[in-house]
């Protein structure tokens, strides 16, 4: 069966980057574009006429939400109420457990699958929900996640999240990780087990990568199998790093090595290594171990940094920045990594924070931007049929709709996108030629059904931060409301 896609502005790949093509045309058979350009020469079986929107490629996001703890409650803390945040010691040696069943892991996986269509996310890299488990992801529940994402045809990235220590705030309210290795052991055999198992299914939708948490709660021989599994299997490796100046002291303290050191002695730092944010290189302002061969060494390393820039504006930090990481040679893909994973937002933030950085307004590249959340996730994961429409890719693409009054005026399609629509107005997503979202609606998904759960699922997530916080305090004292309830 052939379908016809018509837009008014439809974004197209040729001679090796993305094109505008004014009143164009998309048409694939199966999971396979076959005509890019203007006037399609055949016989459509179907025909969307999507109008005065934007026919793009689906998004990438390789640090995709796939739990719903974020920003909206955990991004906005003082030292005082932040220490809630983190595991106490009692709980880790004494009352560790799962905070949510099986059930209720298979409604959060949905949710957030769900919203990352949503938002024109056609292929995602979810990031962990290890906080609310026992240690950490489990195999049975990325196999679960697996079958739900087939289900909803999320092209997906995938395996369960492993560490081998977990930061904690001790008694006296100071931070360090304690640690577990056999857990960490039996979580990396578990992230093996299912790329074995999985890489593949769905019809090729599902993808086994392997993901470990973050730098500071792996051990370096954990680090050394992992990559050595890496070349094995030939898959990517995702590893949380030069995130934050509390990893780069706990780095220090325990091994006197950063980040870029621990990487590459134990092998992990080359093609197949994906970084989110790599924000604290030695050149980092806010780095007090300062040099200059961070940025060198990170862009001839060939790895891929995963700029989250929503998420990092959220948090206080920021590259220093986009573009002279860009000129240096580094490698970018897109992540959403908080609450809304609105790639749309993301893009924004990423054109304007290099603005402020670098003191000029053309520091920030819409087209630079662009091609991260789409041909620079597709180069990370070594594909060349993803992240453009082009005639022999995968027929992975969104639809914008511009009609909306307050997206405004429309001027060059990318500028529009970026700073007038959110992900509110993509309509219509397309994965694998598969149609998942049309007019706004996933078909089989009960979204009234679904928002009812999550305040239930949430409450519950809530909690659980009470039970852990090394002081017990009452969810209200983690979490004060931003104003005072009215009596």
């Amino acid at each position: 069966m052939i379908t016809l896609v018509r837009a008014a502005f439809v974004i197209g790949y040729e001679g090796g980057d993305h094109v505008i093509i004014r009143d164009g045309e998309v048409a694939y058979e199966g999971e396979t574009i076959i005509f890019v350009g203007k006037s399609f020469p055949g016989t459509p079986d179907k025909v969307i006429d999507a109008g005065e929107a934007i026919l793009g490629p689906g998004f990438i996001d390789l640090d995709a939400l796939a739990d719903i703890d974020h920003a909206l409650i955990d991004s906005w803390h003082g030292p005082e109420t932040a220490t809630g945040l983190d595991w106490s010691e009692d709980y880790f040696l004494n009352r560790r457990h799962d905070v949510f069943s099986p059930a209720d892991r298979d409604f959060r996986h949905e949710f957030a699958f769900t919203q990352l269509i949503r938002n024109g996310i056609t292929t995602a890299m979810p990031i962990g929900g290890e906080m609310h488990n026992e240690w950490c992801e489990t195999y049975d529940e990325w196999a679960a996640a697996a079958s739900i994402a087939g289900r909803l045809g999320l092209r997906l990235y995938a395996g369960p999240s492993y560490r081998a220590g977990v930061n904690v705030v001790r008694a006296d309210g100071t931070r360090d990780v304690l640690w577990n290795e056999a857990l960490g052991e039996a979580g990396f055999a578990d992230a093996v087990r299912f790329i074995e198992d999985f890489d593949g299914a769905h019809d090729g939708l599902i993808r086994g990568a392997l993901l470990p948490a973050r730098i500071e709660t792996m051990t370096p021989e954990l680090m050394r199998k992992t990559a050595a599994a890496s070349r094995r299997l030939g898959v990517k490796v995702r590893l949380h790093c030069l995130q934050g100046l509390k990893e780069l002291r706990l780095l220090d303290a325990r091994y006197g090595k950063t980040p870029l050191d621990l990487l590459d002695e134990t092998g992990l730092l080359g093609p197949d290594l994906l970084i989110p944010h790599a924000i604290f290189l030695d050149s980092h302002s806010r780095n007090p171990n300062k040099g200059t061969g961070d940025l060198e060494r990170l862009a001839s390393s060939g790895a891929t940094v995963i700029h989250c820039p929503m998420t990092s504006l959220r948090y206080g930090t920021a590259l220093e920045s986009f573009p002279k990481y860009r000129a240096a040679g580094v490698k970018f893909a897109m992540g959403t990594d908080s609450y809304p994973p609105d790639m749309i937002r993301n893009i924004d933030i990423g054109v304007h924070i290099p603005k402020v950085i670098e003191g000029r307004t053309d520091a920030g590249g819409a087209a630079e931007i662009y091609r991260a959340a789409t041909l620079g996730g597709a180069a990370a994961l070594g594909r060349d049929d993803l992240g453009r429409l082009a005639v022999g890719a995968k027929a992975d693409m969104i639809v914008v709709d511009l009609t909306n009054p307050r997206v405004g005026m429309i001027e060059d399609p990318i500028r529009t996108l970026h700073m007038n629509c959110t992900g509110a107005d993509i309509s219509t997503v397309i994965i694998n030629g598969r149609t998942v979202m049309e007019d706004r609606n996933l078909p089989g998904v009960d979204a009234e059904a679904m928002s009812q759960r999550l305040k239930e699922y949430y409450a519950t997530m809530k909690a659980g931060y009470s039970e852990r916080d090394y002081q017990r305090r009452p969810v209200d004292e983690i979490f004060p409301p931003t104003f005072r309830a009215a009596i």
